[in-house]
């Protein structure tokens, strides 16, 4: 099978500007490669997500059930996407879908659906949880993070050496930085019911912040790393802006840790560079970021990289990083007949 013939299934295909998900990237990615000729079919889990009306990135659009549905809702869904569709490799791109994929990875492959994802046990480590343990592998520092499920330990804090500000974080999305236990309570309040027990207060580190995003190939090797700085947030903290850097001591970081987990798939590496110049591991995100396209801008298409590593292809030796090349992200109208929403609304596809 070559790329000519492929159809290629991706999911979070919204682009809200101040937290945009990956899968428009990565569908761009893919789009602009020479490499890569086939269709894409983007996947989404609200009518109102953009990607899914951009025909240049999405042949077609269809919704999905959201995770909560459970498995089962998924599986028929996906069942029936892909006996119209002939779905060959399925990028997800959205944590909170991760943990069902993986688990029903065995069943994709029985579908002749193929995927480059993480063993649960991968995603597992990776876990905000497990930052400390992580830290470790990586042979950098990490800010002091602890679980709590009862807001009082806001009040108490600092008789155990706590100080504000602090970071409060759900266990796969959200973070919030708050500047007394008032603030902190709310915060607390607002990510567990969202995102369910328990809640991270993670020390808060002054700095500047860079990623990484890179793929393991499963044997212990790091594949296409591409190291960025941010230069502009947003107000969910996502980077609005980026320059690319060449940094030894953050690649061999990453390059440990997906050496110590034997690393598969796709994954971004935050860190936070502090006022002495170590580097504090803040995250580690299984899945390409929103900001992936600067991959393909660098001559480093990960996307790309993924669907050869999936059909079992070694991707080709990359040169070396280019430094000084930005990425700016923008928001623009996508306007289309009420008809297509409609349609996507009452039929789950926009064709």
């Amino acid at each position: 099978m070559n790329n000519n013939q492929l159809t290629v299934a991706i999911t979070g295909m919204n682009a809200k500007p101040d937290n945009p998900g990956p899968g428009l990237a990565v569908s761009r990615c893919l789009t602009e490669s020479a490499d890569f000729t086939g269709r894409i079919i983007g996947l989404s889990y609200d009518a109102l997500d953009p990607g899914l009306y951009l025909k240049e990135y999405c042949e077609t659009g269809y919704l999905l059930p959201y995770p909560s549905s459970g498995d089962d809702a998924f599986v028929e869904r996906l069942t029936a996407i892909h006996e119209k569709e002939h779905i060959d490799i399925f990028i997800p791109c959205l944590d909170a879908e991760l943990p069902s994929i993986i688990r029903l990875n065995s069943l994709l492959n029985e579908m002749g659906i193929k995927t480059f994802l993480p063993t649960a046990e991968q995603f597992r480590l990776r876990n905000k949880d497990k930052l400390v343990e992580l830290s470790e592998m990586a042979g950098i520092n990490c800010p002091r993070i602890e679980p709590i499920s009862n807001s009082k330990f806001f009040y108490e804090c600092q008789e155990d050496n706590w100080s504000y500000p602090l970071v409060v974080k759900g266990l796969f999305y959200d973070a919030k930085v708050v500047h007394n236990p008032v603030q902190a309570t709310e915060a607390f309040n607002d990510i567990a019911a969202e995102w369910g027990f328990p809640v991270l207060v993670q020390e808060f580190i002054k700095g500047e912040e860079y990623n990484l995003a890179a793929l393991g190939d499963g044997k212990g090797n790091m594949i296409g790393a591409v190291m960025m700085k941010k230069m502009a947030l947003t107000d969910k903290g996502k980077a609005w802006a980026g320059v690319t850097v060449l940094d030894n001591r953050l690649s061999q970081a990453s390059s440990n840790l997906i050496k110590a987990i034997n690393w598969r798939g796709p994954l971004e590496v935050e860190v936070l560079k502090d006022a002495r110049g170590e580097y504090n591991l803040l995250e580690i995100n299984p899945r390409f970021p929103a900001w992936i396209y600067l991959s393909h801008g660098v001559n480093r298409n990960l996307p790309a990289a993924l669907i050869k590593l999936a059909l079992n292809i070694e991707p080709e030796e990359y040169t070396e990083l280019m430094p000084g090349i930005m990425f700016i992200r923008y928001a623009e109208e996508v306007v289309v007949p009420i008809s297509q929403f409609e349609n996507l609304i009452v039929n789950g596809i926009n064709d």
